[in-house]
């Protein structure tokens, strides 16, 4: 064995960092040693969202498994760090612990709070005075540009709305929605493809804008939304196989009479 480890029958955390150190030290693993940052930046988005599909499969096994696979991404991340000699993976659970105390003085001071709502604008205040977030647009560039969209510009109405900058009821948002609707046609009838990006854009924000106040979470209308088109489409497939029909080479029209019957097929279940 090249290594000097100790195997065991049940491994905790300081485990796991020791095997990183191992997998990226001098005898260790030549994928692993070579990894950045960058490079396994996308692995730790798919292992966050495939804990999630754990999570709304309401898998308590796989959850445990994928949240594990998130643990790792966080190590292999410190580690990268610990061998540059700027923080290790200590420092990581030394920052979260103060910053849990730090913001639930409720629990760790001598705050009283009514309910959760009253924690939850603790944290904000706490939160934007240790980020010296001191305006609303501070407040609004936190928010990581790389979140999928829907849910960036969620969190962004959000907090303007916190300070009043809102439509008052949902037909506001609604009659916007029409109203970049229109805008959206004309670009496309006028053929200008740099504007049809942007009326798009402002078409999806309006969207997100409605969807806010409807108390609906645009993101999981979208995932329900795709979910019913995957559902009804293996529907489609199955029925034109079973017909001897090639879809590449059959009208639309006919397509869409696949399409009402898979859909009234699965309404009927």
């Amino acid at each position: 064995m090249k290594q000097d480890f100790q195997f065991k029958s049940k491994y905790d955390v300081n485990d796991l960092v020791r095997i990183m150190q191992l997998l990226r030290g001098e005898n260790g693993c030549p994928w692993d040693k070579e990894q950045t940052h960058e490079s396994i930046r996308k692995n730790l988005i798919e292992e966050t969202y495939e804990a999630v599909e754990a999570i709304d499969k309401k898998d308590s096994h796989l959850l445990c498994e994928e949240l594990g696979d998130v643990l790792m991404q966080v190590v292999f991340h410190a580690q990268m760090e610990a061998e540059a000699g700027v923080f290790d993976f200590s420092d990581v659970a030394d920052g979260v612990c103060k910053k849990l105390i730090e913001r639930h003085p409720n629990v760790f001071g001598d705050t009283e709070v009514a309910d959760a709502d009253e924690v939850l604008v603790n944290w904000d205040k706490i939160k934007s005075a240790s980020k010296n977030r001191k305006t609303v647009t501070d407040k609004m560039l936190s928010v990581p540009r790389q979140l999928p969209a829907l849910m960036r510009a969620c969190k962004v109405q959000e907090k303007a709305a916190k300070v009043g900058f809102d439509w008052p009821d949902e037909e506001g948002a609604l009659q916007k929605f029409e109203e970049e609707t229109g805008e959206l046609r004309a670009a496309v009838q006028n053929k200008d493809a740099t504007n049809t990006e942007e009326e798009l854009g402002d078409l999806l924000f309006s969207v997100v804008n409605a969807a806010r106040l409807l108390s609906v979470d645009p993101e999981e209308a979208l995932t329900k939304a795709t979910d019913k088109f995957l559902n009804r489409f293996s529907v489609v497939e199955k029925l034109a196989g079973e017909r001897g029909i090639t879809m590449e080479n059959t009208p639309l029209p006919e397509l869409d009479k696949l399409w009402d019957e898979a859909k009234a097929t699965l309404e009927s279940k």
